[in-house]
């Protein structure tokens, strides 16, 4: 067999081989083994602990892997736990995968009315919240933690909290590749892949890889909205609709600039800059009496910090407007805003953003942030710390602030049962940007827009290409003005490409990094929202689970692969979400043994996939034939295939009709069933005989090879009394042994459909519903499906 045959038939083989379920088992079918557990040797590391780490984390860890997770504070869930609970989306549809799972945890937590302690559930509205989608994006910070944790540890990811990478020397490479990493305090983790998911990019820095820190000209990617924008001030509630002088003594430039706003010129228009979008804090607030703590004034308080506001709330109702922005009808509340732009968490606490010409956003005081060591970012957030504290005190007791602002106030407070390990103020700073990868691959304008097109997706963006204000100027009329906002409008979902994932092959080639990815800051705007930041960890998982079973670079992994696998865990990843077909039968029909058995006529030219399996597989045929319509014909075998002793009688006569191309096969629930007298129908070591058996008939037909797991058995019991069953798992962990043996990839329905249970699951009974069938179904065919694109590469 010549070289490439070999490569091509390994590439095969790892298309479909990454559904083994076992902890470890694909390891062993590519002569690797995972790495002991205890050790500082992983399969795959993810450094960051944000919601896309733990995504990134997840993923890898039910892919199989040796997962450690390292975050360097002593928080799980970066912005979406540390007070961004309005998240911040335009199509729900959009978002897939984990992050989807994510969301509908939440919507699960709220479902039970305990959860609500200061509202009833009945009570909660907000424009954004829809209760009868299947998802909730609006949650409490500690809910989105716990959630996060627990995911973490359903899924057996390895945990590190408080170990900070060296910034100097963290990084050990042997060429290309990272060897391990070291943090501060001495500590080393080795891995085969690793994953920046911290919003700084600190992992992909050290490790030598190219970046870039604020905006960049217009001209470096053909773009519009990049660089300076002076002459883009959009009605948004972020600029100054009055004239507002910047000077101490107003009208006056040699009194000397008032606190905030720089003496140096924007720069030319469209051109690039080391600028970044101001960062802020989303503070958790209540007006609930029994759970609120007081606003407390800052240590160094000066209230001539705040003058610039102040004038600005004083001219409300001034005659003074610019000619060109009328002046809003109210101005926005810059501590709560104007009601459009509140958003409300469950309980009664809120979600607050920075709104207004001057807010809670410390702009310019964070330019060093990007590219400094932890003292200059422990001093640039205590910084923000300060302004924002400051700002609520001014507020709230200044007597020179109008009423109108002052007294809305009186009654709000930081939230006592949030961030109670760090006097209830958001443990993280919401860095909107940091650094960003140069790859070979740059998302720009053009992607978001829909203008240039992306064929190698691996997740959805949706939202406004979105930057805050990055710096506050005096423009030639004397007066003060803000710069930097934009919203550029996206038309539609679009794709997300695979290599805005990756490096330079050149500078690393076994790191991914989902959170500070190739981008520029236009494009990123719209990336950089926390369900996309999921989307993509999960994404970049994948591929860093396909690079340790392949043992090979990121970026030499086939991106049908990458597709294939995040299409099977349920990423979505062309808009609109593609739905399977609708059956012409009634639900009953599709789901009846009678109707799955009946035979079909080939379409020529597809190929041929027989189906061999229980009543569980009799129940989801139909919906996997139609799902993969047009690219196969799927066949199943005409009866209830029940234990493996009937299936050995009777495999002959069903591999007979005809030549196969794939056959997904299944045999264990009958064999587990226990007799009256509590007699297997096959004891284990029976059982893995028949299957060795069975694995040599099947075989020889040429045919690829999918093992579907056995699908579980509701506790309780079986509506019959007659009918009983021993360890599910004993058998599914006998066959793939047996599977893993002979290099059969494993498709684990078990796995995939054990959490939803409940929702798809009847009671009582190891059969499920339509939805559960249908639920199945999916995994099914996009298994098939892989293993049909695997053969379509080879041709």
């Amino acid at each position: 067999m010549s070289a490439i045959s070999l490569i091509l038939r390994r590439w095969t083989f790892l298309l479909v081989g990454y559904l083994v379920a076992a902890s470890g088992l694909l390891e062993q079918c590519c002569g690797q083994t995972a790495q002991p557990r205890g050790s500082d040797r992983y399969d795959v590391v993810v450094y960051g602990g944000t919601a896309g780490g733990v995504a990134a984390a997840v993923q890898a860890a039910r892919m199989g892997k040796h997962v450690l997770l390292i975050e360097p504070g002593r928080h799980l869930g970066g912005m979406t736990s540390g007070g961004l609970g309005a998240t911040d989306f335009k199509e729900a549809e959009a978002v897939g995968g984990i992050a989807r799972e994510f969301y509908r945890r939440v919507k699960a937590y709220y479902a039970d009315p305990s959860v609500w302690k200061y509202e009833r559930p009945e009570d909660y509205v907000s424009h954004r919240h829809d209760p009868q989608a299947e998802v909730m994006f609006h949650f409490e910070p500690h809910v989105a933690e716990a959630i996060l944790r627990q995911m973490v540890s359903e899924s057996g990811v390895e945990l590190v909290l408080e170990q900070r990478l060296d910034l100097q020397a963290g990084v050990i490479k042997d060429g290309p590749r990272i060897k391990h990493i070291r943090m501060e305090r001495g500590r080393e983790f080795e891995a085969r892949q690793y994953i920046d998911a911290t919003y700084e990019g600190d992992l992909m820095a050290t490790a030598g890889v190219a970046y870039h820190v604020g905006r960049e000209a217009n001209a470096v990617y053909g773009e519009t909205l990049n660089g300076v924008q002076t002459q883009r001030v959009p009605y948004n509630g972020h600029a100054f609709f009055r004239p507002i002088s910047p000077y101490v003594a107003p009208d006056d430039p040699s009194s000397g600039l008032l606190f905030g706003v720089q003496a140096t010129p924007p720069g030319a228009e469209g051109s690039g800059d080391h600028r970044v979008q101001a960062y802020c804090f989303r503070l958790c607030l209540t007006e609930v009496p029994e759970n609120r703590v007081a606003f407390v004034k800052p240590a160094g308080y000066d209230a001539q910090r705040y003058e610039l506001l102040l004038r600005y709330l004083q001219s409300d109702g001034s005659d003074r407007t610019f000619a060109d922005h009328p002046q809003p009808r109210e101005i926005e509340n810059p501590a709560l805003g104007y009601r459009p732009y509140i958003v409300i968490m469950p309980n009664r606490k809120t979600d607050m953003n920075s709104k207004g010409a001057i807010s809670s956003n410390f702009v310019g005081g964070n330019y060093e942030y990007p590219d400094g060591d932890y003292d200059t970012r422990q001093r640039i957030i205590a910084a923000h710390r300060d302004w924002h504290q400051g700002m609520l005190w001014f507020l709230q007791n200044d007597p020179r602030v109008p009423a109108k602002y002052r007294e809305p106030l009186q009654g709000w407070g930081l939230t006592k049962d949030e961030f109670t390990d760090t006097d209830h103020w958001p443990h993280q700073l919401y860095i909107r940007e940091a650094r960003r990868m140069i790859g070979d691959f740059v998302m720009r304008e053009q992607h978001c827009t829909g203008e240039a097109q992306i064929d190698d997706s691996v997740g959805l963006g949706v939202y406004t290409m979105d930057s805050h204000v990055t710096q506050r100027y005096v423009d030639a009329q004397g007066w003060v003005r803000n710069e930097g906002n934009i919203g550029g409008r996206v038309p539609a979902p679009y794709p997300i490409s695979f290599r805005c994932l990756m490096p330079k092959r050149e500078q690393c080639e076994n790191l991914l990094v989902p959170v500070c990815c190739s981008a520029s800051h236009v494009a990123y705007g719209s990336l950089r929202m926390e369900p996309v930041f999921m989307i993509l960890g999960q994404s970049a998982a994948t591929a860093a689970a396909q690079a340790v079973d392949a043992d090979c670079s990121v970026q030499a992994l086939p991106y049908p692969a990458v597709a294939a696998r995040l299409r099977l865990d349920g990423q979505r990843l062309q808009w609109p979400v593609p739905q399977p077909p609708r059956p012409a039968t009634s639900d009953a029909a599709r789901t009846s043994p009678k109707a799955s058995v009946v035979p079909i006529e080939d379409t020529p030219g597809l190929p041929r996939v027989l189906l061999i399996g229980d009543s569980v597989s009799m129940g989801y045929t139909i919906a996997t034939r139609e799902l993969l319509a047009g690219q196969a014909n799927v066949h199943r075998v005409p009866a209830n295939a029940g234990a493996t002793k009937i299936g050995l009688a009777n495999l002959p006569q069903w591999l007979a009709a005809g030549q196969w191309d794939v056959i997904h096969f299944n045999f264990g629930l009958h064999d587990a069933k226990l007799l009256p007298e509590g007699i297997n129908h096959a004891p284990l070591e029976q059982y893995r005989q028949n299957l060795e058996r069975i694995v040599e008939q099947l075989q020889a037909t040429g045919a690829r090879l999918i093992w579907a797991s056995t699908t579980p058995v509701p506790h309780g019991g079986y509506l019959q009394p007659t009918r009983r069953f021993a360890s599910i798992d004993r058998y599914n962990q006998v066959a793939a042994e047996v599977m893993a043996a002979h290099g059969i990839a494993i498709n684990d329905l078990n796995r995939a459909i054990t959490p939803h249970f409940d929702r798809l699951g009847r009671s009582n009974d190891v059969h499920f519903s339509e939805a559960g069938y249908d639920f199945l179904a999916q995994h099914v065919a996009a298994a098939i499906e892989q293993v049909l694109a695997a053969d379509r590469s080879e041709r």
